[in-house]
């Protein structure tokens, strides 16, 4: 697939090593940085989601979204475990939950823009009444930064893993580096991640924002997990 990522909102907390630990697949393993383990929500526009070699299709290339991750290791290689990927176009929740490979769900997501100031609201709900909210609005810095190493690793990942019917694949993405912008804002509501114990909300989040990325993500490849 080949997608263009626009007006990307980077939200990061560290959190509690054991607080994650049960929650992504035995075959994996948290990646730390200084001991800890962080939890990034990562907000999204969607434009030109097609199959490579093809033009998109109406009604399937265009849509928010809004990832709840974790940052993972698996024999030497880096990359990201997503707890939920929310997006506001059912059809394409639709065919990504197909077989129960990525965590995908449906949620009512809109980006207002006045000027330069955006504002996000994401708000989903299931039959089991689990509400998650995330509301927030903020303003880019002009200027891109040189980003130091902690924001590489929070930022510069190209695998994600996931596990259905007992059976761990990783899937690899391909995009240049970011290129990153601090910013300003407000955080008005944060339920997001309800699975977890701690009350993370409650602290500042590490903010950076990019303007657009093209990426191309790979077909999934099954991992040998017996000699790990």
């Amino acid at each position: 697939m080949t997608q263009e990522w626009q007006d990307v909102l980077f939200l990061h907390w560290p959190v509690s090593p054991d607080d994650l630990l049960k929650h992504i697949p035995p075959e994996l393993e948290l990646d730390l940085y200084n001991g800890r383990a962080w939890i990034g929500l990562i907000f999204f526009k969607v434009k030109g989601n097609r199959s490579r070699f093809t033009p998109p299709i109406l009604g399937f290339s265009s849509f928010l979204e809004l990832n709840v991750r974790t940052y993972v290791t698996f024999k030497g290689k880096a990359g990201v475990h997503f707890f939920s990927l929310d997006a506001n176009n059912s059809l394409i929740v639709k065919l990504t939950t197909l077989g129960d490979f990525l965590p995908f769900r449906y949620a009512e997501i809109s980006l207002k823009r006045r000027k330069n100031t955006f504002t996000i609201q994401s708000r989903f709900r299931d039959r089991k009444s689990i509400r998650e909210v995330l509301v927030t609005t903020f303003e880019p810095i002009p200027s891109s930064i040189e980003s130091t190493p902690f924001e590489r690793w929070l930022t510069e990942r190209y695998h994600l893993w996931t596990k259905t019917k007992d059976q761990l694949f990783r899937v690899d993405i391909s995009h240049s580096p970011w290129i990153l912008q601090n910013v300003t804002g407000t955080l008005i509501e944060n339920s997001m991640g309800t699975f977890l114990k701690s009350n993370y909300q409650v602290n500042a989040p590490i903010a950076h924002y990019s303007k657009m990325k093209k990426a191309l993500i790979f077909p999934p490849v099954k991992e040998n997990t017996e000699n790990k």
